[in-house]
């Protein structure tokens, strides 16, 4: 994957921006530690930072092609997984190659086909492609929003970024939030709104979208949503279509030049990767596949099962790893490290996020890349297959809100009167989720319940997994190793949306019709554990530590947090040992301990990026 960055300014010579650029540029350097490339013209420049994983010694970016006897320049972060049938395509159409890169591919797609070349390209990518023909800027970002790109457009400047950083480093831009990106980092974080960039005049193209800016001005068109119509196919063909598309999407995300593995937590969605992964590896001769896994020091003695975490990961990743014969290494933290990482994690973010849960991540990345380039993942299938606790409990089928954040009163809480007067989070939240609502593909002649579970459907994949996506790019590319995610494939995700529920849960089982199209390829007792989230650290001296700094946070009269919290009821929740905190207030895994974590990271956050309340 790569760091992507630009400028585009009708008013000014860019072509003397130089250092400008290059400072943006910069800010992108852990996504892309191989290579930096710039590229300028009067009103447009262009900045790159490449991790290589096809083609290393050719793919350089910005890479410029013809298009008649103008040009045209790219800068491309992502991955095509078609990228071979597209090439035999076009050079039956008379193009000529000089790489192997996808990058290459992409580009003279937009050269053969224009802006339609979206509509033919299977992938995660988020790209920007000057156009001198028409003097255009034409921005893409994937169907699921796989990979990111903010945007600003003001007062005639339009900037772009993989990360709000690379727009943060333009002298012109300023760290500015107003109530709106308040009350999304206090009354819907660590989710935001699709589209919103949180600091004042910053955006994000949202995913299906592209968009073309020109002299007269910024035009976004949709090329991609879901689309609901009929399920034709009964339960045995539809286990059987998804076992068939999996395959198929897992064995093209395979395909590197440098070093794979696979994320292992011994549960069904990354045991099933890692199991047609060892087949395909067994049957191209390409040896054992590496596998990581990440547990947290004497969990093992602290973790009780819960309605959130009902088993422990270990046993059965130990399980997986035996059965396949995979090259298996088990990644462990402890409270010190994973405390400090809550810091590199907000800034790989520009963001407060998810607590530990980011924190752990981005140490588990980190050291995955010291064996391998390029992870496969198994995030997104419980969004698309409907695995989460809320698809099956009455509370979060009737809650009037998002299912993941039923705890708005814990939200409201640590809010001083004047900001939760300035921001209305509950009024902020239910705006919110309406809007969702409204988007909504209904069929017609839907009953009540196949109505709403349309509705959680549509919730998890276009409000829920975006967060959990940003998590995994973020935290990922921090450390410079990529990560793919088979299940966000678009064909894999268009099929099974139309699924009817009674066929996705059968054998009256969450996921069922994924366990069904997995028969023979996992053990039983692996197919039909019970669902476990990603680990997190249950030691208590990592919920000591948080509070610790939580209260160091609250005695220092400067922290930039204190005038939006109530000071009093944080410090009694600090110093309190109340178990009611452990009700998670935010998806399965952010309970107390996150809660203050999420505090810290909201003050970090705050003073580094000198952060201007308007």
């Amino acid at each position: 994957m790569c760091g992507i960055t630009g400028w585009v300014d009708w008013r000014k010579d860019l072509s003397t921006a130089l250092n400008i650029v290059q400072k943006m540029t910069e800010t992108l350097a852990a996504r892309g530690p191989d290579a930096s490339g710039t590229w300028l013209s009067p009103h447009c420049a262009l900045g790159h930072r490449r991790l290589s994983v096809i083609d290393p010694v050719n793919g350089k970016q910005p890479m410029i092609r013809a298009k008649g006897d103008k040009n045209c320049s790219i800068v491309y972060n992502g991955e095509l997984y078609n990228a071979l049938e597209l090439r035999r395509e076009l050079e039956g159409r008379g193009h000529r190659f000089q790489t192997h890169c996808d990058t290459e591919v992409l580009l003279l797609a937009y050269v053969e086909w224009g802006k339609a070349c979206v509509d033919r390209l299977n992938g995660i990518f988020a790209f920007a492609i000057w156009d001198e023909t028409t003097e255009e800027l034409f921005l893409v970002r994937d169907r699921l929003g796989v990979k990111p790109l903010f945007y600003s457009y003001d007062n005639g400047m339009f900037l772009f970024g993989s990360e709000p950083k690379a727009i943060l480093a333009h002298p012109d831009f300023a760290a500015e939030v107003d109530a709106e990106g308040l009350a999304e980092v206090f009354a819907l974080g660590p989710a935001r709104t699709p589209g919103q960039g949180v600091y004042r005049r910053m955006a994000e193209l949202k995913p299906g979208h592209c968009m073309t800016l020109s002299r007269s001005g910024l035009r976004t068109t949709v090329y991609w949503q879901l689309v609901s119509k009929p399920h034709e196919d009964d339960v045995n063909a539809t286990a059987i279509k998804i076992g068939e598309i999996l395959k198929d999407t897992l064995e093209r995300q395979l395909i590197s030049d440098v070093p794979v593995c696979t994320l292992l937590s011994g549960g069904l969605d990354s045991s099933a990767l890692t199991s047609l992964a060892a087949a395909y590896y067994a049957g191209t001769g390409q040896g054992v596949v590496p596998t990581f896994s990440v547990d947290y020091v004497d969990n093992a003695k602290h973790f009780t099962t819960s309605t959130f975490q009902p088993n422990s990961d270990a046993p059965w990743i130990k399980r997986m790893s035996e059965y396949l014969g995979t090259e298996h290494h088990n990644i462990e933290f402890d409270t010190p490290e994973l405390t400090e990482a809550l810091k590199a994690a907000t800034l790989a973010r520009d963001l407060p996020g998810m607590a530990d849960v980011d924190a752990s991540l981005l140490l588990f990345c980190k050291e995955i890349k010291k064996h391998a380039t390029v992870a496969v993942s198994g995030e997104a299938a419980d969004e698309i297959f409907g695995g989460y606790p809320w698809f099956h409990r009455e509370e979060s089928l009737n809650a009037d809100t998002f299912p993941w954040s039923l705890q708005m009163g814990s939200r409201v809480a640590v809010l001083n009167a004047e900001t939760a007067n300035l921001l209305k989070p509950e009024a902020y939240v239910k705006e919110r989720y309406q809007q969702a609502l409204a988007e909504v593909p209904h069929l017609p002649g839907e009953n009540k319940e196949q109505r709403r579970m349309r509705e959680m459907s549509y919730l998890n994949i276009t409000r829920f997994m975006p967060t959990l996506l940003d998590r995994k790019d973020r935290m990922s590319m921090a450390a410079g190793l990529e990560v793919r995610v088979p299940f966000c494939d678009h064909r894999l995700v268009e099929y099974v949306w139309n699924v009817p529920w009674e066929i996705k849960t059968a054998g009256e089982r969450e996921k069922g019709i994924l366990r069904k199209a997995l028969t023979g390829v996992l053990p039983d007792d692996v197919l039909y554990r019970k669902k476990s989230p990603y680990p997190k650290t249950h030691n208590p001296s990592y919920t000591a530590a948080v509070k610790k700094w939580v209260l160091e946070i609250l005695d220092d009269s400067t922290s930039p947090l204190l005038p939006l919290i109530d000071v009093a009821y944080v410090r009694r929740l600090a110093e309190s040992s109340d178990t009611s905190l452990h009700i998670p207030w935010f998806g399965q895994l952010m309970s107390g301990p996150q809660l203050f974590a999420y505090l810290a990271q909201t003050d970090t956050w705050l003073r580094t990026y000198k952060v201007r309340i308007v």
